[in-house]
């Protein structure tokens, strides 16, 4: 549609459908009762309602905040740079299943990226929020450096990029409910907010800052080296920090 009736064309119809089915999914929804209760995870949560003012007080919060930042920034300079860094390697027009690699990794990316929100959330309720950041922020660590390693090889190249973004959307589902865990549910939307600004400072550094570092070495070797950098050191970060942290804040130490 993009190439046969222009970007205008198909931004108002692709919105029309999303408004549409936007507005049938928003007929499902009740206001909940005060009967409806929902199953605790098995995961260490607050006993008590924290107010924004009290959160943004604590190391708790300041942690959390560094740590999402690190995973934003890494994951946008992948998402900003994708193309510029898929011609460089030489695979942007290989054909793989029929279809030029670029494209066909966006697509993977795009599914694997939604899939791992609720994967990891419900794997999280299982085994733990910090567990489960260190599993999935190394993992991302080590396909991304795979990635790299392996870019002669298109279809794997191809395939890679999928998990790395399975290793990287789940921070939206992670955090906000590691936050909700730590500072209760009466200010969450609040409370979610002000970490959300992490993926704003994420926005503003991740393309120029791997741009600018691009553009200064001539390679783009040395931005993938700090994305696996912070990758690694924030899955560390959720164990040896995070976890400990959160256990002395919700015991009231």
């Amino acid at each position: 549609m993009l190439k046969s009736s222009g970007y205008q064309h198909t931004l108002v119809v692709f919105g029309i459908i999303l408004g549409i089915v936007g507005a049938i999914a928003a007929l499902a929804m009740r206001m909940p009762q005060s009967t409806d209760k929902l199953p605790r995870p098995a995961v260490a949560s607050a006993v008590k309602d924290v107010m924004p003012a009290e959160m943004l007080k604590t190391k708790v919060f300041w942690l959390m905040f560094i740590m999402m930042t690190m995973m934003s920034t890494g994951g946008l300079m992948i998402i900003s740079q994708f193309a510029s860094f898929s011609r460089d390697f030489g695979v942007t027009k290989v054909m793989v299943f029929g279809l030029a690699a670029l494209p066909l990794a966006l697509t993977i990316d795009r599914i694997t990226n939604g899939l791992t929100r609720p994967f990891f959330g419900w794997v999280s309720d299982h085994i733990g929020r910090e567990n489960t950041m260190a599993i999935a922020f190394l993992m991302e660590a080590c396909a991304v450096a795979a990635m790299v390693l392996l870019r002669d090889n298109t279809l794997l190249f191809v395939l890679l990029s999928g998990v790395v973004f399975f290793g990287w959307g789940e921070i939206f589902s992670l955090f906000p409910s590691t936050l909700t865990d730590t500072f209760g549910t009466k200010s969450a939307t609040t409370n979610y907010g002000f970490l959300y600004m992490a993926q704003g400072v994420g926005s503003v550094l991740g393309a120029p800052v791997a741009a600018l570092i691009y553009a200064k070495a001539g390679s783009w070797l040395p931005v993938f080296a700090i994305i696996i950098t912070m990758d690694a050191l924030t899955g560390i970060l959720a164990l040896v920090a995070l976890k400990p942290m959160r256990k002395s804040y919700l015991a009231g130490k």
